[in-house]
């Protein structure tokens, strides 16, 4: 085992690091030299003050009692970063714009600056902090009388003797003293605290590191690799009822809501944040710190339950593993690692926690005090300071007493999700307020005060045991022995988990009353206004609220109150900053204009909260009235920049469609004008080749004075057959013209289709004894009849039967006529076994020159119009042609009506 001397020098070497870390950053920052301090990764590291001792413990030991549950403490938060882009973003903005310096501060700021909800919300902050920082200081005191114990006790994680609460008072001294020292330099609470967050970055990659060792001994060291570990499994640990159900869906959302709402995770997001595009890298940097903390989880879990001796507590595997193994430096990192998980949530978590209560709490009361000492310039400064460093070490004190007050039988997690339940009151309020314009400051108190003491009566109360309001009586039978109102079964409702049971009702009354009374009611004017400045925060960020909230004060009251606040050269540089001169700024000067107050008030809200700013504001100002007309503007200005955004939307989606139509049109008028262009190219080789012939010959017989007959009557014959084609070609194009310009309706009498097949057939014989073609008629035609011209539709088949003639390049070809009647139409299918068509002649088929363009012509293959006039012929009478996907040759469908007689 390690020596207790041992553990506490490292202890305190680690913690002289810190001081160190945060000196520099401190100093570096004052010199305006922050280079690094304001890098995303620095921002994102100090993020993961998120995992405390609860993932860096607590996280194997849920692993170990519940499987997968783990993953939920990780899942909630991944999943908010993720989606940055929704809330975090539209946070950081309000923070940054409206100066906002806590949770209770963005909250009571939405709802008119209400110094109720601000207080309300300190004190919900504090009830749900103080389990989570009691939790840390156990965490914190396990695990160094583990690492410095000795004896089977050790190895089974659990203390040799009773929790040493002198060593968690120290623990809990020493991080006040660094918290005071580093995080109350300063009483503008919006000023960021480099030091601090620098230490926390460090501590990010200590923690993160020392459960990668733990981890990589654990697979590599002890198992010998994946597999091995994964076998030790014991069955049933990763059981399929424990993912999906209503505990990990709770777990979830009280992790997601815990990643917004615990005021030391808004300390770091909201008020730390010096770059809103820091939210960027951390969308995907935070979500993979995540994932590389839970890599080793499960390993870990599966090692302690195999290894160490029965009963060992999986909440201080981390540790007792490398002490099993005999890797004690290993073991001695794993305890700096959890110091590290600790230490910074209780720093950031007490900065926070003590300016809101300095700010909402503590500082209110002192105005309020005739006899307090707040009237002389530097007093306010000297109270704030003074104020939040006594609240630090409240806090701290109320975490010890809660740690003494709970017993030591909790495991880390189990203390964990009371804080995420207590902290989970503040969501409705602060995401509805965000983006509902019409929440009040009514609906947001309603709606807190219910949820928070659901939460109060069914978890926060039951975790004592019974030592503390309510007896073991009480929360067996319910008070009174009314069984209705018992903790775990509140209103009967009896079956669910006590997490899930406490979620669900303290959630639904809480979420249930803020929508209810809100919707009753309307906004006070000034909730109106920064219900508009916060829900449309990206169209109004540059609102000059001094038209809206006119107010009359004179500036020799405004200056002195700057001076007791914020010192006399900071106010002298605020006026002279709105051209006003120190000689100006005397009893006698007339009265202050709207804009220097908004300014003032601006200023105190960076320092005491926009609630307590405007509060101290009120007491120099002798008027203030609220221009409804103003608030309509700025009301009509959101509706008309949302109408406008919808109609440019509109607009958008409507040139998009046109543009894609326009597109089409273009490539359609493309193809056209391609096709027009080979049309005439087609057209003029087509009509040149026979008329070369032509013009040929005739100029030889002319020239020759006496022909040979025999020469010259085949030259005749020559010019009669290239003029015969010349005129069947020009036939073709004027029948099309016809057909496609026509809308004349035909005149079509019955017909029998097979005596048009027939006449087909006929004439088709000389093709099918030249090509050596088997010609197989299987059509049945007999007794049907059609309406159609006789002659067109002989045309057609004669079209098809010789085309599946002369294309058919088969050594065997073959050609089929089939027929079928379904459904009162009748189907003439001409099919080849030929080599079919390609997949881009498809497409241009039925069109002019359709045999294709970039072949030369012959004289067995014709112009290619008789696809295009038989697929014009069909349609004016009422039919279709069309090619049938087949696995080998072309397939043609003539498809007609049949003629129904009485």
């Amino acid at each position: 085992m390690i020596a207790a001397n041992v553990v506490l020098t490292t202890a305190l070497l680690y913690v002289a690091l810190l001081f160190v870390v945060a000196f520099v950053g401190d100093r570096r920052a004052r010199r305006d030299q922050f280079g690094w301090l304001r890098s995303p990764v620095v921002y994102t590291l100090s993020t993961s003050i998120y995992c405390t001792s609860w993932t860096f413990y607590g996280a194997v030991g849920t692993a170990a009692r519940s499987g997968l549950e783990f993953a939920t403490i990780y899942l909630g938060p991944t999943l908010v970063f993720v989606g940055w882009w929704c809330l975090l973003r539209k946070m950081v903005r309000i923070g940054q714009l409206h100066r906002i310096t806590s949770i209770a501060d963005m909250i009571s700021s939405r709802f008119g600056k209400s110094a109720w909800i601000a207080a309300l919300v300190t004190l919900i902050a504090v009830a749900a902090s103080t389990p989570y920082i009691a939790l840390q200081l156990k965490a914190m005191t396990n695990s160094f009388q583990v690492i410095s114990g000795s004896g089977p006790e050790a190895l089974q994680g659990i203390p040799a003797t009773r929790p040493n609460f002198q060593l968690a008072f120290w623990i809990a001294a020493g991080m006040a003293l660094f918290t005071i020292l580093f995080g109350t330099r300063n009483i503008d609470a919006n000023e960021r605290h480099h030091g601090v967050v620098a230490a926390i970055a460090l501590e990010a990659i200590v923690k993160l590191l020392a459960l990668v060792v733990v981890g990589l001994l654990v697979v590599v060291g002890i198992a010998g690799g994946p597999a091995e570990v994964f076998a030790r499994m014991p069955p049933g640990m990763l059981r399929e009822d424990q993912v999906f159900g209503a505990r990990w869906i709770t777990l979830t959302f009280l992790a997601g809501a815990a990643i917004i709402c615990l005021p030391r995770q808004f300390q770091v997001t909201v008020v730390e944040a010096t770059n809103e595009d820091h939210l960027r890298t951390a969308s995907w940097l935070f979500p993979l710190y995540m994932l590389l903390l839970t890599l080793f989880v499960l390993p870990i879990a599966i090692g302690g339950l195999h290894w160490l001796p029965a009963g060992a507590n999986p909440d201080m595997f981390v540790i007792t593993l490398p002490i099993w193994a005999e890797h004690h430096g290993v073991a001695l990192l794993a305890f700096l690692g959890g110091f590290s998980s600790a230490t910074s949530m209780v720093i950031v978590a007490c900065i926070a926690l003590s300016t809101m209560m300095s700010n909402h709490i503590l500082l209110p009361i002192a105005l309020r005090l005739p006899w307090f000492p707040l009237r002389a310039s530097g007093e306010v400064r000297r109270f704030l300071l003074g104020s939040r460093r006594l609240s630090i070490c409240f806090i701290l004190a109320l975490a010890f007493l809660y740690f003494r007050l709970s017993g030591k039988g909790d495991a880390l997690a189990s203390i964990g999700v009371i804080a995420f339940a207590g902290a989970a009151q503040l969501l409705p309020s602060l995401v509805g307020g965000l983006f509902w314009r019409r929440a009040t400051a009514r609906g947001a108190m309603a709606g807190l005060l219910a949820g928070v003491a659901v939460w109060a009566y069914t978890l926060f109360l039951p975790s004592f045991k019974g030592a503390f309001f309510l007896s073991a009586a009480d929360l067996a039978q319910g008070p009174w022995g009314i069984s209705l109102l018992r903790p775990y079964a509140l209103f009967g409702l009896t079956g669910l988990d006590p997490l899930v049971h406490s979620v669900f009702w303290s959630m639904l009354l809480n979420t249930g009353l803020f929508v209810i009374v809100s919707a009753l009611g309307e906004p006070k004017p000034l909730e109106h206004l920064q219900g508009s400045l916060f829900v449309d925060v990206f169209r109004h960020q540059g609102v000059d609220t001094s038209r809206v909230v006119t107010r009359s004060a004179a500036a020799y009251d405004l200056n002195v109150l700057a001076q007791r606040l914020i010192g006399v050269n900071e106010a002298r540089a605020l006026f002279a900053g709105r051209e006003r001169t120190a000689h100006d700024l005397q009893p006698h000067h007339p009265m202050a204009d709207d804009a220097i107050i908004t300014e003032l008030e601006r200023k105190l809200a960076g320092s005491v909260g926009a609630a307590t700013a405007r509060a101290m504001v009120s007491q120099v100002v002798t008027g203030e009235t609220i221009s409804l007309n103003e608030l309509v503007k700025i009301a009509d200005e959101t509706q008309r920049v949302r109408d406008y955004s919808a109609k440019l939307e509109a607009q958008s989606r409507q040139l998009a469609a046109t543009a894609g139509e326009l597109q089409a049109a273009n490539e359609r008028l493309r193809r056209l004008d391609s096709q027009k262009d080979d049309f005439l190219s087609q057209v003029s080789h087509e009509v040149r080749t026979p008329m070369t012939s032509i013009r040929s010959f005739s100029e030889i017989l002319l020239d020759t004075r006496e022909p040979d007959p025999q020469q010259a009557q085949r030259f005749l014959r020559i010019i009669h057959d290239e003029s015969i084609r010349m005129t069947r070609l020009l036939d073709g194009i004027l029948d099309l013209s016809v057909l496609e310009g026509s809308d004349a309706q035909w005149q079509l009498r019955p017909v029998a289709p097979r005596e048009a097949l027939s006449n087909a057939l006929a004439v088709c014989e000389g093709l099918v004894a030249a090509g050596g073609v088997r010609l197989q008629d299987h059509s049945r035609l007999e007794g049907v009849q059609v309406m159609a011209d006789a002659d067109r539709l002989s045309q057609v088949f004669i079209n098809l039967i010789s085309n599946a003639i002369k294309h058919n390049t088969n050594p065997a070809p073959e050609v089929r006529i089939v027929s079928a009647v379904h459904e009162g139409m009748l189907d003439v299918m001409v099919q080849d076994n030929g080599p079919g068509l390609r997949a881009d002649e498809r497409d241009r088929l039925f069109q002019k020159f359709s045999r294709g363009w970039t072949q030369t012509y012959s004289a067995s293959q014709g112009a290619g119009l008789g696809l295009a006039i038989s697929w014009q012929i069909m349609r004016r009478m009422g039919g279709s042609l069309a090619l049938v996907d087949s696995a080998s040759g072309a397939w043609f469908r003539v498809r007609l009506p049949i003629r129904v007689t009485g």
